[in-house]
């Protein structure tokens, strides 16, 4: 199991943001097989954590057209900066209380 965790300082976030995040969200998960996607917003910071199988989903994934263009939308106006991390998860715990 691999995570691609995301980390950046908001620039400027508008509705065009929102359904782009929503949309690249449903892409992830229904054409590349991504098992969960979690992201959190605070003050000017963002932070995504996306769950992958294998690498090549994740190469697919960053590679997919609509996703290009997110990318680079989110380069010239949504971000100041950005940072991509891709893990490869060796251990997980858990509760269930």
């Amino acid at each position: 199991m691999y995570a691609v965790i995301f980390r950046a300082e908001v620039n400027e976030l508008d509705t065009s943001y929102t359904e782009m995040a929503a949309r690249m969200r449903e892409l992830a998960t229904s054409e590349y097989g991504c098992k969960e996607f979690i992201s959190v917003i605070e003050d000017t910071f963002e932070i995504a954590v996306s769950y992958w199988d294998t690498e090549e989903q994740i190469q697919q994934w960053k590679n997919d057209p609509e996703h290009l263009v997110a990318q680079e939308i989110g380069k010239s106006k949504w971000y100041k900066s950005y940072q991509v991390q891709i893990v490869n998860i060796a251990r997980e715990y858990c509760s269930n209380t």
